[in-house]
């Protein structure tokens, strides 16, 4: 079995939301002072690898600690969409491109190969992003969840979130952003975590994503 790890590591200097806060990692414990090392975190629920609960946009929506472990598990299938111009839509045609795998999958995870430019000012550029029919695609298909390596299912400039609201509407669905490595997972279906804090009322939480391929 093969471990494909999709998260970004959190850093103090590493890429925000525009606007939003870096994350702030303090001593709280030292080898030489307490005999052991601690660290204080502290940092927006959005930032890094995370995922996006429905209350993120909707005062009703379902937080992250009101959905059943069993959410964050289950078989993804990798979207292929690196032929798409910079701020080009990724359209069906990709999405068919996968095949029978889509309509067995879980997660649909779309691979942009924008994480190459993690860590850049490039990465907050206009990145592809789906249009209206891959969106009624996903929510028709009730999928668990979808996943990007871009900043958003939205474009960074577009504060009005269209995307985010359709697909967060009355359902439980999560949303995942600025995944990596998708390109090594291969094509057709694969297991696929993506674990999030357990935080009361959480409107969503940094997660540690991983694929894990038998062969």
């Amino acid at each position: 079995m093969r471990v494909v790890d999709l998260t970004h590591t959190i850093c103090a200097d590493m890429p925000v939301f525009p606007g939003d806060d870096a994350p702030q990692l303090a001593q709280a414990g030292s080898y030489e002072m307490d005999g052991y090392r601690a660290t204080m975190l502290r940092m927006s629920t959005h930032v890094g690898t995370h995922m996006d609960a429905p209350a993120h946009i909707f005062a009703d929506g379902t937080t992250i600690d009101a959905l059943p472990a069993s959410h964050f598990v289950g078989k993804a299938v990798v979207v292929d969409c690196r032929d798409v111009c910079e701020g080009g839509a990724i359209t069906m045609e990709q999405v068919r491109a996968c095949g029978q795998a889509v309509e067995q999958a879980d997660f649909l995870l779309f691979n942009s190969g924008w994480d190459a430019r993690w860590g850049t000012p490039e990465y907050f550029g206009d990145y592809p992003c789906i249009d209206d029919d891959v969106l009624d695609f996903v929510i028709e298909r009730e999928f668990k969840g979808v996943g990007f390596d871009v900043m958003g299912i939205d474009p960074i400039w577009d504060e009005s979130l269209p995307r985010h609201k359709k697909l967060l509407a009355g359902r439980d669905v999560v949303n995942i952003e600025n995944l990596t490595n998708l390109d090594q997972c291969g094509r057709g279906l694969f297991d696929f975590g993506c674990f999030p804090l357990k935080i009361e009322n959480g409107d969503g939480s940094p997660c540690r994503a991983i694929a894990w391929i038998e062969g």
